[in-house]
């Protein structure tokens, strides 16, 4: 019988040791582990790592200063949480599709009532929306969408088809869907090939009552460009759990315009995040010791 694989938690985390211990592994120092589960986003902080060491299972969807700074090229199986907090970030994105419809980011402003209220709301139900990024959030986000009877058009690197999608295009013919949704909501993870990828041109294709809403990376939309499109009225309005830069600084136009909503990158609740990390971790335990393919692996030449 196969020895369990033996895994270094870096940092105190009593539920991973558990989440180890549930997918089949033992906890273990680093010395002489087969994986490490690392609890830090920045690469100088992992420690060096033991030949011994075949799997790094890293905490956060993100991973670009990861694939800057090279590590993931070393010939070791390195995972990613994508897909970990896909619901979470589904249901904000939902709720602030939602906020922008009845225009709460309007109401909360106020301090006096207003007889024309009624003419400022409108329903989601029927309604166009454009997914950028069908991985795990956009087709979380799609079942969230099936009561409103939204229609959804998905945006996926290849195009292949997704399921409750009315349409689905592949990335190079996003261009053809701007305009037609009501709500354009970016969920592609951040890679030197999506940098901006809604900008100047992006923005005046689409809607005038069309919203804006990031629930990815602030680096995804032009931030001086988005702030013009929003004064001038080309587009609704756009709904923020992240921007660039990020923390966004005191006195950024941003804050002060009134069709924006914005949220501090609040998407995932701590418990939530816990509880799904632990969940990924005792998968990739699991997978590790049957000797299957790992849930989340990086792709450093796709960027994700």
């Amino acid at each position: 019988m196969a020895e369990p694989p033996r895994i270094h938690i870096a940092g105190d985390r009593p539920d991973l040791e558990q989440a180890v211990r549930d997918g089949g592994g033992e906890p273990a120092p680093l010395d002489g582990a087969d994986g490490i589960v690392s609890l830090t986003g920045a690469p100088a902080e992992l420690p060096p790592l033991p030949e011994s060491v075949r799997w790094v299972q890293l905490p956060s969807a993100g991973v670009e200063q990861w694939i800057r700074a090279g590590v993931v090229r070393d010939g070791r199986a390195w995972t990613s949480a994508t897909g970990s907090f896909g619901l979470a970030v589904a249901e904000h994105a939902l709720a602030l599709m939602l906020a922008a419809d009845k225009s709460l980011h309007s109401f909360a402003r106020q301090r006096s009532w207003t007889e024309d209220g009624r003419h400022q709301v409108r329903s989601l139900a029927g309604a166009t929306v454009l997914i950028v990024g069908a991985g795990g959030i956009g087709r979380a986000l799609i079942g969230l969408l099936e009561p409103f009877g939204a229609e959804v058009i998905a945006v996926t690197r290849r195009g292949r088809d997704v399921p409750g999608a009315v349409r689905t295009l592949p990335a190079d013919r996003v261009s053809e869907a701007w305009g037609e949704a009501r709500h354009v909501v970016i969920a592609a993870p951040a890679t030197d090939g999506t940098r901006h990828l809604v900008g100047t041109a992006e923005l005046a294709a689409m809607r005038e009552d069309g919203w804006l809403v990031n629930v990815a990376r602030g680096s995804l939309v032009d931030t001086e460009a988005l702030v013009d499109a929003l004064r001038s009225g080309s587009i609704a309005g756009a709904a923020l759990d992240v921007t660039d830069p990020e923390p966004l600084p005191d006195g950024h136009p941003l804050w002060e315009l009134p069709n924006v909503l914005i949220t501090p990158h609040v998407a995932t609740p701590p418990e939530t995040e816990r509880i799904a990390f632990a969940a990924r971790v005792r998968e990739n335990v699991r997978r590790l010791a049957a000797g299957e393919e790992l849930e989340g692996v990086i792709d450093p030449d796709g960027g994700y």
